[in-house]
């Protein structure tokens, strides 16, 4: 067992984790023997490489640790393993080992026979595979092979670190498992306590607050962040990324911006309530949670700006309105579906009315009525077409729609019937008539539009066609 104080220390470093501390200390120490193989195995971001990688470092025995997600093949692992195993075995006797004998590792059965010439006459050794699980390319004997490696190799100790359970790929029964569960509440909020980022990056002045020393200031720091990622926790994490990396990137990257006000002298560093209060919107919306590779600074639909270095999430005050998501279509397509919309939502007795080019009634028609116009008509406000649902179409209006939309001649180069099928094979258009038969354009058949009054604008929009001066009632 190693000492108390350093066991005090491991568990000061890592909290809510003495019980696997403790039974790492049982299993591995240079006294008692060891099992020849353990698989520690539990969810991401739970302390599992960490507490095993900082328990061999200050235990007494030689070990190796070889992240599985760093080798591209599985005889990248082989020949990483004996490469990583013969610089331990140099730093811990303070010797050289001749690399020669070791130059090729193409199998397991090299791997056995190269760790039990490099470890005969040695003491114990033990060997990490973190991330065994997904090693890519990996031999399908790999880990029944890694199972009995201390059967021919006594003084060999083998940890793998997994994600899941494998009992069944070992195909060795009685190996010991250990379990590291996910972190609660409680834990994540401990653990990320125990290092309060500061408030102030830069001191303040001593002639304007003489009596805020560094000791106030440190307890200020902690009082303030204690509270703040336990509604951080509450308010995000607990909903979108219960472990603790996510947990400590959201709080992180809304911990500059929420304390803004503080730095600016707006309210006291104890003054959470009202800080909570003036502060609310950065909790309302998903900017924090969300990953992203490149930071986009220059887009305020996505940030608010960038303070001190740090990118601000949007609140929404600031952030603008996104633009619906369009389809990069060609011209005429794109004409396609418009005169598509509406015809699922223009009855037909309305099309000589707007879409005639050579009267002018359809202006008097689309005319506002006044105020009184209606009143002995209908007591009741009829509901916008655009809010019901899709009617069917037959082809041939949905043609005259479209060449009424244009000014132009359509070329013969446009084969409408090729992007008339292919729109819906793009689940764009929806055939609801003609089922029985197989084919796509088949004149009884009837279609209706499958998207909505934002997307067809966006399309209009898109050629400089406003759409809703050819619906029906207008749109409100």
């Amino acid at each position: 067992m190693l000492p108390d104080e350093i066991l005090e220390q491991l568990n000061s470093d890592f909290p809510s984790r003495e019980s696997q501390i403790q039974q790492l200390a049982a299993l591995y120490n240079a006294r008692l023997p060891s099992p020849s193989l353990l698989v520690a195995h539990g969810l991401t971001a739970t302390g599992k490489s960490s507490i095993i990688r900082s328990y061999l470092k200050r235990s007494s025995l030689s070990y190796a640790t070889i992240n599985s997600r760093e080798c591209i093949t599985g005889r990248h692992l082989l020949e990483r393993t004996v490469a990583s195993c013969l610089d331990a075995l140099d730093e811990h006797y303070d010797e050289k080992i001749d690399r020669r004998p070791y130059a090729r590792t193409e199998n397991l059965s090299s791997l056995a026979v190269a760790l039990g010439r490099m470890l005969e006459g040695r003491g114990k050794f033990v060997l990490v595979l973190d991330g065994i699980d997904n090693q890519r390319e990996a031999p399908h004997t790999l880990l029944p092979a890694l199972a009995r490696f201390g059967e021919s190799i006594p003084n060999l100790s083998i940890i793998l670190v997994t994600t899941l359970p494998i009992p069944h790929a070992l195909h060795r029964p009685g190996t010991p498992h250990l379990h590291f569960p996910s972190y609660n509440r409680n834990s994540l909020l401990t653990i990320l306590g125990q290092h309060p980022p500061k408030i102030f990056l830069q001191p303040p002045s001593e002639e304007q607050y003489p009596d805020y020393t560094p000791d106030l200031a440190a307890e200020d720091d902690s009082w303030l962040w204690g509270r703040f990622i336990a509604t951080v926790y509450d308010a995000l994490s607990k909903h979108t990324g219960r472990d603790l990396v996510s947990f400590r990137l959201a709080a992180m990257r809304l911990w500059r911006p929420f304390v803004e006000p503080v730095v600016q002298g707006t309210f006291g560093t104890r003054d959470y309530s009202r800080l909570m209060v003036n502060r609310r919107a950065l909790f309302q919306v998903e900017d924090s949670v969300l990953d992203k590779i490149v930071a986009d600074n220059s887009n305020l639909g996505a940030t608010a700006g960038v303070t001190n270095g740090t990118v601000v999430p949007a609140t929404p005050s600031t952030k603008r309105r996104t633009r619906t998501i369009a389809h990069d279509l060609p011209y005429y397509t794109t004409h396609l579906l418009i005169a598509a919309y509406l015809a699922s939502y223009n009855p037909s007795r309305t099309d000589v009315t707007y879409f005639m080019k050579h009267t002018d009634k359809r202006k008097n028609k689309r005319r506002a009525p006044s105020a009184t116009a209606g009143v002995t008509k209908s007591k009741h406000r009829k509901i916008s077409r655009h809010l019901l649902t899709p009617s069917p179409f037959p082809l041939d209006r949905l043609l005259a729609i479209f060449r009424s939309l244009l000014v132009e001649t359509v070329p013969q180069v446009a084969d409408l019937y090729t992007q008339i099928a292919t729109l819906t094979s793009m689940r764009l258009l929806v055939r609801t008539g003609g089922v029985g038969s197989s084919d796509v354009l088949d004149p009884g058949a009837k279609w209706r539009v499958n998207f909505g009054w934002e997307y067809a604008r966006s399309l209009g929009r898109g050629v400089n066609l406003e759409v809703g001066e050819y619906l029906v009632g207008g749109v409100d």
